[in-house]
């Protein structure tokens, strides 16, 4: 269960320098007695009947309150590496996105409040996603398809990061939280705090935040010795990683009118990261993204249409490029997405009453990139889909529950490149995708329960797979698309049994996925002869991709608790036989946590096995693994204040992720200490 306190999901307040984030939370004379309550785990994504997560088909780890605060990373991508089939991109420390069951980039859609990022994180492995865990209250992940909502995207999973940016209950009175640390293998210091305060009616939101880091601490050099053998790269730079330090803000205001029954509000974030990309020791990325959003829902409406929800953002994104401190690329992203949602009155039938949502989803985005290094044209996006998701419980026993879960997605996509003098005169491409799904969840009795669930998912090949033809530097290829590509066409099973006895529950699922064109980008084994660049080029191939996933957690004592983990993943391309690149190793983890009165102690350690099963022209990762430790003190003060340290790579293994693009020449942190002081109230 979670930790929290009574205000824990309304939290705010922040001032931009750290010691004025915590001058925020020590004035305040509106603290609350700490009170700590135990709430069901609520999973926001992923249903759209707000069923909790124990109650969903699709399997969906949630991490908020005080639990997500201690597991805080420097990028969305390491704060989720290590839950069951998540791994991360991991393009040095400042730049990771969420790799879910082998899949990343186009498959795995991030949002932020249930409406879709827009940056250029997913167009190359350098570009950081433009969310900051430091002003997140929770984080969803959807483990496997979750189309028939997100779109195609979304056919490797979701994460959708919560941060209550517009207030949607009630609030009379004051609410918030302030966070520091220093430490780690990067010597960071960030601040964060945020806060809401209301009279019933009106609710204000302010938030803000500051990180600033060095470049990362290593054990040995950031070449790996299989790298140096294979192509005589030397092995220099010895316990540091070169320009991989970071500098970055934001913030953001919101206000919402609530009601008893809903809310209708907006708000306006900022955020600026200024960081080393790591392939390049000359190169630093300056970005900047401003977004609105307009969201509103209201319940208990009639008995035809009991809900509606309508959720918009419109996001202004760009970054430069700096060579030697001179502006050398520049990418843009500006668009607007939005979704419109209705859900009826339970219907009766002979099984039980049929309860759903049908919506409308839409987008418009323009990405242009210019400068020496863009290997991608201008580019117009525009996205229409209705979707349909129905639930039918079956029986009325409330010990044990069964339900059917359907629905569809209809949509049609354009994506049209501009004229362009390097490119040529621009193309038109249009796809209408269409994605299906059925699931089941029964109850075996009281602790057991299976869950399954097929489902049809049709994507549409991004921009880049369309239209790419240059240099790519930061991944060192010369990448060419193929405008001629049709939808990419998959059809999965995903299967679960699950227990739960009181604290005790444990999860085994196992899935498979066959993609009869994956899109994949594939070395050519030819030289590029301007460039002297390796070619790549994007094709569509056949390929499985099958797996196992695990965790348990488990009171073994007063106070003690036991966590295990693992997972595993398998992908081939059919035609050759031959393994997909960057796929992660089998991996297992076990965890105790102690807590008695006012301290916690944690121990974590998690094994990723040797990865030989490689594709053409990729080298093998050695196995490593990763021992934590957390160790946290909630002072005896009115306020709810909590002094916690984070031992990382206790081991200090040579820890190389075979997910990241730059494994061989970006390793993870050496062994470190980060010492940090969180509170609420």
């Amino acid at each position: 269960m979670y930790d929290i306190n009574q205000s824990q999901m309304r939290k705010a307040f922040a001032c931009k320098p750290i010691i004025l984030a915590l001058a925020a939370l020590f004035t305040s004379n509106a603290f609350a007695e700490e009170t700590n309550i135990e709430i069901a785990p609520v999973a926001i994504t992923g249903n759209p009947l707000g069923v909790d997560s124990d109650e969903l088909i699709v399997p969906v780890s949630v991490l908020n309150g005080r639990e997500l605060s201690l597991r805080r990373e420097g990028t969305i991508g390491e704060t989720l590496n290590g839950i069951p089939g998540v791994t991360a991109t991991q393009f040095g420390p400042n730049a990771s996105r969420p790799v879910i069951r082998g899949l990343d980039a186009e498959r795995v859609r991030i949002m932020q409040n249930g409406v879709g990022i827009l940056d250029a994180s997913s167009l190359s492995f350098d570009h950081a996603v433009s969310v900051d865990p430091l002003i997140i209250e929770q984080i969803d992940v959807v483990r496997g398809p979750a189309a028939l909502l997100y779109g195609g995207s979304a056919v490797g999973g979701v994460v959708n990061a919560i941060d209550h940016r517009i207030p949607k209950e009630q609030l009379d009175g004051i609410t918030g939280r302030a966070e520091t640390r220093f430490g780690g293998p990067d010597n960071t210091r960030n601040g964060a705090a945020v806060v809401d305060l209301g009279n019933g009616q009106f609710a204000i939101h302010a938030d803000v935040y500051k990180r600033k880091t060095d470049d990362l601490d290593i054990d040995g050099f950031a070449v790996s010795k299989r790298k140096s053998e294979a192509d005589g790269t030397p092995r220099e730079n010895r316990g540091k990683l070169v320009n991989s330090s970071s500098d970055g803000d934001g913030g953001a205001l919101g206000a919402s009118l609530t009601f008893d029954n809903g809310y209708a509000g907006i708000s306006y974030s900022t955020m600026n990261n200024n960081y080393g990309t790591v392939a390049e020791e000359a190169v630093r990325i300056d970005m900047k993204s401003d977004r609105w959003d307009v969201a509103s829902e209201f319940t208990d409406l009639g008995n035809v249409i009991n809900r509606v929800k309508f959720r918009m953002a419109h996001t202004d994104y760009e970054h430069v490029e700096l060579e030697d401190g001179e502006v050398g690329t520049t990418f843009k992203n500006r668009g607007v997405e939005g979704s419109f949602e209705a859900g009826h009155a339970p219907i009766q039938t002979g099984l039980g009453n049929l309860n759903g949502v049908i919506g409308y989803q839409f987008s418009n985005t323009n990405f242009e990139a210019l400068g020496e290094e863009a290997f991608v044209p201008g580019v117009n996006s525009q996205s229409h889909a209705l979707y349909l998701y129905e639930e039918l419980p079956i029986g009325n026993n409330e010990k044990t529950q069964h339900k059917i879960t359907f629905g569809g997605r209809l949509g049609h996509t354009s994506v049209d490149s501009k004229d362009n003098a390097n490119f040529g005169i621009g193309q038109n491409n249009s796809f209408n995708p269409n994605s299906f799904a059925l699931g089941g969840l029964y109850s075996l009795n009281e602790q057991w329960s299976l869950t399954g669930n097929l489902s049809h998912n049709e994507r549409v090949p991004s921009y880049f797979e369309l239209y790419a033809n240059g240099a790519h530097i930061a991944t060192g290829q010369f990448e060419l698309g193929n405008s001629n590509f049709d939808v990419e066409k998959s059809n999965g099973i995903d299967a679960q049994i699950r227990w739960k006895q009181g604290k005790n529950s444990f999860s085994l699922g196992a899935y498979y996925t066959r993609f009869n064109n994956f899109i994949g980008l594939f070395d050519t084994g030819e030289i590029e002869p301007v460039e002297n660049l390796p070619v790549a080029q994007f094709r569509a191939v056949p390929a499985v991709f099958k797996g196992l996933e695990a965790e348990g957690k488990f009171n073994v004592a007063n106070n003690l608790d036991l966590t295990i983990r693992g997972d595993y993943v398998h992908a081939k391309e059919k035609r050759t036989n031959e393994y997909l690149p960057r796929i992660s190793p089998l991996r297992l983890g076990a965890g105790l946590q102690y807590q008695l009165n006012r301290f916690s102690i944690r121990l974590d350690a998690l094994h990723a096995f040797k990865q030989d099963n490689t594709a053409e022209n990729e080298l093998a990762t050695d196995s490593y693994t990763n021992v934590s430790a957390l160790v946290a003190y909630k002072l005896p003060t009115k306020l709810n204040l909590e002094l916690f340290a984070k031992a990382n790579n206790l081991l200090n293994d040579e820890i190389r992720e075979h997910t990241s693009f730059l494994k061989d020449i970006s390793p993870a942190g050496q062994r470190s200490l980060l010492i940090g002081l969180r509170g609420d109230f």
